[in-house]
Parts: C-alpha cells; structure tokens; sequence
C-alpha cells in the first residue's frame, strides 16, 4: 500500500466517500416500457451507471441447427459504449464484455419457463450508455425488468447487486473509487428473491469465512432491496396502462350524458 492509498480514508465514522452507508444502495431509477420497437424493454439509472436493456422474442431460432427441441435459448448480449467511459472503448466486444454476456445468459435461463417455447430464441440486448462500476449487475437487473416486461413467464425476476469489501469494511454496492481500493473484493451476485436462489456468483479478491458470511448476508439483503425497485418500476407502468385505457370510456360517456 502506497503513503497516497494510507492516507486515503474510504470509510469514516461509519460513512464512505460518497455519503453513504456501509449497506446503503446508490440511487437507482429503473423505467420499464422505454422503447416500442421492442416486446420489453427496461431504462435503468444507478449512480452514475446509466443502461438500455431490450427484449425481442421468442422467436424462432435461425439457422435451424441451433434450434432446441426442449427449451428456448437465450441470447444475452452485453456492451458497453465507445463513450461509456473516460478512454474511449473499441466497439468490438471484448473478452470481459463476452465473458459478463455469458454468465448473465445463465443467470436469466434459471428463472424463465425456456421448456415452453422450444425451437425458439429469446433476444435479450443491453446496453452501457455510461459506466462507473458495478455495471454487469445493474444490466442483469434492466434485462430482468425488460423480459418481464415482454410477458415472458418466469418463476421470478433476477435481482442483482454488488457486494464486497474496501477500507477494510464488508460495504454495499460498491462504486469505482472503492473497485479501485488496495484490499478491494468485489462480489457480483444475483438471485431469485421469492427462494434466495443464488443463480450468479462471482468474486474478485480473498476474503476471511467471517466476512465472506458478512457479504453474503448483506448481497442478499441488497439483492431484496433491488427487488422492490424492480417491482414498483413494473407497477407503474402498468397502472399508467390502466389509466390510459379509461380515459376514452370515460369521454365517451361523457359525451353520451351530454347527447
């Protein structure tokens, strides 16, 4: 550890660097319904991490010998934008871009129904418009809101969320100052709420068994916490589809009383 890192505090008096608690969330928005070209579709703000998530499908699965007789497949495509970071990126997917699209396609397979759509592809796009850590989690919660969304049945959403260690303390959705910390661990984790069925876990660091049962306990609850956002987002939107759908009945009664 470099004089420049000792001096730098990440958490103080139970506070980190940017105001937060230890197993305190960043502000997270999630709009679904965003695009109308697409079966769902998902808007997602959280921190500075800003994400467009698109569902297409099922639909067929083109060519014919990828098909499955048995189950749909997923194709879960991450990217992240040339300008979505400080250094513009190449737009050729890298290996970290194929190796997030990857487990994130596995982590969806364990919560939708694939048996009921056999031969066929379910689409799922997201996309990185601006980045600042945690990003592979907060895509997996958009996608998850888009299939919804979509109507595709699952036995529920995915929710995700980072969890690990900086400064010397288990913290909460970590941030990119904290990814950057000398004895920094970062663990994504994802899982279906109703169950705490773990369907993605990774983890970049060592931890002790004690703070590893700490992350664990905390991922999960931030998980849950995730989950209510995922849920009110669909609310909302369904509620906005419900007040639409009256509003002409109720001209058209009015008119009616009128005549």
């Amino acid at each position: 550890m470099t004089k420049k890192e000792e001096k730098k505090e990440y958490v103080k008096n139970g506070k980190r660097l940017d105001g937060r608690g230890l197993e305190e969330l960043r502000p997270l928005k999630i709009e679904a319904g965003v695009l109308s070209r697409a079966e769902g579709s998902c808007y997602l703000e959280w921190g500075q991490n800003k994400i467009v998530a698109a569902v297409y499908g099922p639909r067929e699965a083109l060519p014919k010998h990828i098909q499955n007789p048995y189950k749909a497949l997923v194709n879960y495509q991450y990217r992240m934008a040339t300008f979505s970071v400080s250094d513009r990126k190449s737009p050729k997917p890298g290996r970290r871009e194929i190796e997030i699209s990857k487990v994130s396609g596995e982590a969806l397979e364990k919560a939708i129904f694939l048996e009921r759509f056999p031969n066929t592809t379910i689409g799922v796009f997201v996309e990185i418009l601006d980045s600042n850590a945690g990003t592979r989690v907060a895509a997996l919660t958009a996608a998850s809101v888009a299939l919804a969304d979509a109507g595709i049945p699952m036995r529920d959403m995915v929710s995700a969320v980072g969890v690990g260690k900086a400064g010397g303390e288990i913290i909460l959705d970590l941030n990119k100052d904290e990814e950057d910390a000398s004895d920094a661990v970062d663990i994504p984790i994802a899982i279906l709420p109703r169950t705490e069925e773990i369907v993605l876990l990774q983890m970049d660091g060592l931890l002790t068994p004690e703070e590893w049962k700490k992350a664990l306990k905390l991922g999960l609850k931030g998980c849950k916490q995730v989950y209510e956002v995922q849920k009110e987002a669909l609310r909302k939107k369904y509620l906005e589809a419900e007040k639409e759908e009256a509003e002409p009945n109720v001209e058209a009664t009015t008119q009616g009383e009128g005549e």
